[in-house]
């Protein structure tokens, strides 16, 4: 089977290099017009250049595809909203919703602003937010879309000097834990990915040993997939290096203690608490009307 994106219109954000730009080609090689949305700024978010996003945009046309490019803060809501607002004036509709844009601002807890705290989570988590909410009703009313999620090892497991960073990237998995339900009626499927790659933010994270083998071109069949029409809906995929896994919360059975157990009991029974033999991925809890 060969996935196909003719006549569906791609938005990548943070398209102007690494895993955006790689998502964008890809997109555009298989068919799809595609808004490249990029700031342009530096790693920490400070700056601004419409240069890469052209950039992208040049190196699509010049293979014969169609692209348009997008200065905006995925961020600001007024920036959000004009990424998608020229996808629909260039092209009148608006199927794959790629949120990858993001910025770094790492340091240890301890010695963090709180100012750059809060500008990773208005990029990562935010970012994906209002770009996402942009484009849901237009998804709805075409009952279809596909919104992809950026997570990463670090909001999966943690990293030092990356509280901020982690903190975003996990809460995008939650965030896609709901639109996957509620966007499900209108053929809407969330998904995240959770790259490794080779990049200009993670340069000095990665050994240059093993940059060598982590290309950001090696996650983007990842991402086709996960936005493709043949999408799994709210999966977390890792990917890195030509590996591909999944990743998901699990629970196990736990142990009735009975309703009178106090703190001692839970300490007295932790360790067949704690067993995860026999876990299994944590089903959908129906909440009702809340």
């Amino acid at each position: 089977m060969t996935i196909s994106f003719e006549d569906q219109v791609a938005i990548v954000t943070g398209a102007g290099g690494g895993l955006g730009r790689c998502h964008a080609l890809e997109l555009a090689k298989r068919g799809a017009k595609v808004l490249i949305n990029d700031l342009g700024g530096a790693i920490d978010g400070s700056g601004g250049s419409s240069a890469a996003a052209e950039a992208v945009v040049a190196e699509i046309k010049a293979a014969g595809g169609e692209a348009i490019a997008n200065g905006g803060s995925v961020s600001d809501r007024t920036g959000a909203k004009s990424i998608v607002e020229d996808a629909m004036n260039a092209w009148g509709r608006v199927d794959i919703l790629i949120n990858n844009a993001g910025i770094l601002r790492d340091k240890s807890f301890s010695k963090m602003e709180l100012d750059d705290f809060q500008i990773v989570m208005d990029v990562h988590l935010m970012g994906a937010v209002n770009c996402s909410h942009a484009v849901w009703p237009i998804m709805r009313e075409q009952n279809y879309g596909r919104i992809l999620m950026t997570t990463s090892p670090t909001g999966l497991y943690g990293n030092f000097g990356q509280a901020n960073y982690g903190a975003a990237k996990l809460a995008q998995v939650g965030l896609m834990h709901t639109l996957k339900i509620e966007g499900a009626k209108n053929n809407i499927h969330t998904n995240t990915i959770a790259p490794v790659a080779a990049t200009r933010m993670t340069e000095d994270l990665i050994p240059e040993e093993a940059q060598k083998n982590l290309g950001p071109e090696l996650v983007t069949p990842a991402a086709m997939f996960l936005v493709s029409d043949g999408a799994p809906n709210g999966v977390i995929m890792q990917a890195q290096g030509g590996q591909f896994s999944l990743a998901c919360i699990v629970e196990n059975q736990g142990v009735n203690i009975g309703v009178d157990a106090d703190a001692d009991d839970i300490a007295a029974n932790y360790e067949r608490i704690a067993d995860l033999t026999g876990a299994k991925p944590r089903g959908m809890l129906q909440l009702g009307a809340m």
